[in-house]
């Protein structure tokens, strides 16, 4: 029930008067303290009780039940200085909610009747808890049972207390599908596939390496991530030989995706898929910057003859997402994103949308990176974004949201999603890990290289990952964060996730707390550069496999090489062993951020 339209605005003004001059329609209260609570009632009626007193029939302005009271008529009373019509105040009794069995969904209005001046303030309940506001962590919560103490001590406190159940779920007829993941694929440091990449992560283990080639002895820092085998021999010699080294990641984490989502070994056909109605979208940076850095020297070398003519195809950011079209047959489509470090991430995005809107029921979606070389390394360390740390005792040199950050480590590989409308999925009987449900995108507009440290835009990237899969900040349950183990750019996104998660990514009240109290305790935030390195354009993929694992396991790696985390950043960041994903939640967020300020949010959701 709003404040009611029919109250007069007018200012109060209060002033003494004896009962015996208050007539219907008197806003009054019957002493100084109620005055100062705002506590006051409209006089309904008045009938004479005795020669000195009278009976003063009162009702809440805003609607409630009615109180008798008896009243010497030379008894000192207040009244507000303004008058309401009697006859527009509702009569609302408050009902017990003892026997309701709350639903998440379901909401409660309260309104504090007695106050002539006061606004009904809803409640929505979720995860068990009732939020006055569901996408400020910092707002008041409650539990059922104080809910169920203001119904039952409603009418006497002079409040106005509604359950409303949650509505009805409409059949959804022609809006946007649903989209799962159901088969996962990588190719990492950590080694070949996902169960290495995901017992390596839960081991605590990392896979950067002292890189031994000639052309890297010379370089200030020589230390990367990089895949433990050539992707070559994985593949067949023939079609090895025509892709980049980018590719060949792509292609084996494809086919092992494929494999995993149920599909039969060769492609599209070979699994009674129509190729029109499946996708590829990657991201990638460069691909393979060797291909073009190796085309040069043979032109200064050998001549013009010297150059192959698979140099300009081989260099391409593209050839990734065309070579898994070519492999696995997929002529729906094979698109390519490029937004530095976002790239990855973006690209799931887009496949979610391309799926979501009916374009393809199938896609292929990650990113794919091979930039360790001699020159993109040299820059790196120019521009001393590099971390020189070394891997003195085993420790890793990446150290994400540590004291001791001291830069990202280079690093390469392919993570690969299958994403499926949720209908097509079910159809073929697929398992399903999760749903992939929204995603957010947001630019900086503030340096070519370095992030803003406001973290604005990274804020808004994740309000609207969370808006756009339908959800809410106090679904969030846990973030794998970007943070490459750089001072501004670890500081710059924990700041943006303290803004949005609130302090300390502090979560709601326990099912037993009281009226305004909040339970403490974090989001847990995981950050994996620490085992990998920063794979770069393949970054985003490979954390979303890590991610839908982590919902699909209900189980949160460590933040390696975070031996002490740095006061500043201020988060929940799970280290030294791994934690239960919590279960008063189902959003987990996937950061990826770019040089020029590119920024991208993936949100996944648990599936029942």
């Amino acid at each position: 029930m709003p404040n009611s339209s029919e109250m007069p605005k007018a200012p109060i003004h209060p002033h003494a008067v004896t009962a015996g001059e208050v007539v219907p329609g008197d806003l009054v209260a019957l002493s100084q303290e109620e005055v100062e609570r705002q506590q006051w009632c409209v006089v309904m009626h008045t009938l004479p009780e005795s020669p000195g007193t009278i009976r003063v029939t009162l009702r809440p302005p805003l609607g409630g039940i009615d109180r008798e009271a008896v009243l010497a008529r030379e008894q000192q009373v207040v009244v507000a200085g303004r008058r309401v019509d009697e006859a527009a105040v509702p009569t609302v009794s408050s009902p017990r909610l003892d026997a309701v069995e709350f639903r998440d969904g379901d909401r409660v209005t309260r309104l504090r009747a007695v106050d002539p001046e006061g606004v009904e303030v809803t409640y929505e309940r979720r995860w068990g808890i009732w939020h006055r506001d569901l996408d400020d962590r910092a707002a008041e919560t409650v539990s059922d049972d104080v809910v169920r103490g203001w119904a039952a001590d409603a009418d006497r406190a002079g409040y106005v207390v509604r359950h409303h159940s949650r509505p009805a779920r409409e059949p959804s007829w022609a809006g946007p599908r649903r989209v799962v993941v159901t088969g996962l694929g990588a190719l990492t440091p950590l080694g070949v596939g996902v169960d290495e990449l995901w017992r390596g992560l839960l081991d605590g283990r990392h896979g950067i390496r002292e890189l031994e080639g000639e052309e890297f002895q010379e370089l200030p820092v020589r230390v990367a991530g990089v895949v433990p085998v050539d992707p070559a021999m994985l593949l067949p010699r023939a079609a090895a030989r025509r892709m980049n080294r980018a590719a060949q990641f792509a292609v084996v984490a494809a086919r092992e995706a494929w494999g995993d989502a149920g599909f039969a070994t060769g492609g599209t056909r070979e699994s009674g898929l129509d190729p029109e109605r499946v996708g590829v979208s990657l991201g990638a940076i460069l691909g393979d910057a060797s291909v073009l850095v190796g085309g040069d020297r043979k032109l200064r070398d050998k001549g013009p003859r010297g150059v192959s003519p698979l140099t300009t195809p081989m260099t391409v950011p593209s050839q990734a997402a065309s070579q898994v079209s070519l492999d696995l047959h997929i002529t729906g489509e094979a698109r390519t994103v490029t937004s530095a470090c976002a790239s990855g991430t973006e690209a799931i995005g887009e496949a979610i949308d391309r799926i979501r809107y009916g374009r393809v029921d199938v896609a292929l979606a990650g990113g794919a990176e091979a930039v360790v070389t001699p020159a993109i390394m040299a820059s790196f360390a120019s521009m001393r974004a590099l971390s020189d740390l070394g891997l003195e005792g085993g420790a890793t040199p990446s150290r994400p949201f540590a004291k001791d950050r001291a830069g990202f480590v280079n690093g390469e590989g392919a993570g690969v999603l299958v994403l499926e409308a949720e209908e097509h999925a079910r159809a073929r009987g697929a398992r399903i890990y999760c749903e992939a449900a929204g995603w957010g995108l947001s630019a900086d507009a503030h340096h070519m290289a370095a992030p803003d440290p406001s973290g604005h835009g990274v804020a808004l990237a994740l309000r609207r990952a969370v808006q756009d899969a339908g959800g809410h900040v106090v679904d969030v349950v846990h973030v794998n964060a970007h943070a490459t183990a750089t001072v501004e750019g670890d500081l710059a996104e924990a700041g943006a996730l303290r803004a949005v998660l609130g302090e300390g990514g502090a979560a709601g009240a326990s099912a037993g707390a009281s009226a305004g109290a909040s339970a403490s305790g974090g989001v847990p935030v995981t950050a994996l550069k620490g085992n990998l390195g920063h794979l770069q354009g393949a970054a985003g993929g490979v954390e979303a496999v890590a991610a839908v694992l982590t919902l699909h396991n209900r189980l949160v790696p460590p933040t390696l090489g975070c031996e002490e985390l740095d006061e500043e950043i201020g988060l929940d960041v799970v280290t030294g062993a791994p934690r239960t994903l919590p279960a008063d939640g189902d959003l987990v967020l996937s950061n990826s951020f770019g040089f020029g300020g590119h920024n991208a949010v993936l949100a996944l959701r648990r599936v029942a």
